[in-house]
């Protein structure tokens, strides 16, 4: 049997009323309107109303209750049954509000049962900034709050390691069961990447150089073969790798080494005092200036990479000594304060009298901005740098660098 209420007289009547209940979870107590009706929606509603309407009317306003007894009448089923039949079922939106509330509020109190919640200040921002910025209740919304808390397990695993590398695949298949769940472009990926942009106090990143640099940052290899440290003059002991370094020592060559050179080849380092620096411009002109003759020299490239951190545990256990230099910004003193606490590292040039000196020697300078960061091998240094508003960078003091290199350190 056709429906009477199938006809496009009726609809726009019956739109407005669907926008009404779902608005209202139901409530037949309101009214709703159709403006500048045309004769068929004016007759329609009088047989509905089964009051006069005159021609010509702006607006006609119908009450739902009279609507749904007029409905029940000719179908024997109310209105909530009869829009349900002509479209999708009636979506109640309060009791859907409550829902989201509710759902968002347990997965809030879930990422605060976790350890780090209360151990990394890093952590509470990266939760703080995905319940604010509508992350949480979207991914509730969706029915995914379930990568939230997989989130939360692959950070707490990353923390457990301690910066022990672990392959990209395996961590996902570990946290999730599945070898992709942390690939380029999926929410979990997403989630993840936030919180260590926060952890390293760097940007969200944007190019796949960023990515695999900020995944490197959290010990995690995306590529063995990408994750690579500079070196200049490291002679070394052991096979393959070991005699590479040892050649290029010999000749002042700089040289790269990846991180599956790392793990596939024993590399027994000698030992000696090792100086790492940030910018590769610096171990350039070291390689071109000073050759064979310069001192053992690393470059970190920005965020140590996995294979940085490698190599260090290795020039560690040989029995190795690290001096630091960096950029004389905040990210810059994050990384300083991460290898000098992680590797042992002494400072190189790094004290706030180093600042002061290079900061008066060059007068272009950009403005120091971002989060300060503290400076506990010199706590004088946070404080002249947050003074001045100046970064320093390690190329404008690469003449001091290079001095030290030919001997022992200044």
């Amino acid at each position: 049997m056709p429906n009477p209420y199938d006809g496009p007289e009726y609809r726009r009547l019956l739109t407005a009323a669907r926008r009404s209940l779902e608005r209202t979870g139901g409530d037949l107590t309101g009214s709703v309107s159709v403006s500048y009706p045309d004769d068929a929606e004016r007759k329609a509603i009088i047989g509905v109303t089964g009051q006069y309407r005159p021609e010509g009317s702006s607006r006609i306003t119908v009450r739902l209750a009279d609507l749904d007894a007029a409905v029940l009448e000719a179908t024997g089923h109310g209105l909530p049954d009869l829009l349900a039949g002509l479209g999708a079922p009636l979506r109640n939106r309060p009791a859907e509000r409550q829902r989201l509330v509710a759902e968002s509020a347990a997965v809030l109190r879930s990422t605060e049962k976790s350890p780090l919640h209360s151990l990394r200040e890093w952590f509470r921002e990266w939760v703080s900034v995905i319940r604010w910025d509508g992350t949480m209740t979207r991914l509730v919304n969706v029915g995914e709050q379930r990568r939230v808390g997989q989130a939360v397990r692959v950070l707490e695993v990353l923390e457990a390691r301690a910066g022990v590398p672990v392959q990209l695949a395996e961590l996902a298949a570990e946290v999730t069961g599945d070898t992709k769940a942390l690939n380029h472009g999926t929410t979990l990926s997403t989630l993840v990447m936030r919180a260590l942009a926060l952890r390293a106090g760097v940007h969200k990143p944007v190019t796949t150089e960023e990515r695999r640099e900020l995944w490197d940052s959290g010990g995690v290899v995306v590529d063995d073969l990408a994750s690579r440290v500079l070196v200049l003059n490291l002679p070394s002991d052991g096979k393959g790798l070991g005699e590479w370094l040892t050649g290029a020592a010999r000749l002042g060559m700089p040289f790269y080494v990846t991180l599956q050179q790392l793990v596939e080849l024993q590399v027994i380092v000698r030992p000696l005092l090792v100086y790492v620096c940030e910018n590769p411009a610096v171990l350039r002109r070291a390689a071109a200036e000073l050759g064979a003759g310069s001192a053992p020299l690393v470059c970190t490239e920005g965020q140590p990479s996995t294979a940085f951190h490698r190599l260090a545990v290795a020039l560690k256990r040989g029995g190795g000594e690290l001096r630091y230099h960096g950029d004389f910004d905040w990210p810059g003193v994050a990384i300083a304060g991460s290898i000098m606490r992680r590797h042992s590292a002494r400072p190189w040039r790094m004290s706030a009298a180093d600042y002061i000196a290079g900061v008066r020697a060059d007068a272009a300078h950009v403005r120091l901005t971002g989060t300060p960061q503290p400076t506990p091998w010199d706590p004088e240094l946070g404080e002249v740098m947050t003074a001045t508003g100046r970064a320093l960078y390690e190329e404008s003091v690469a003449d001091a660098l290079i001095a030290d290199l030919p001997g022992p350190c200044a």
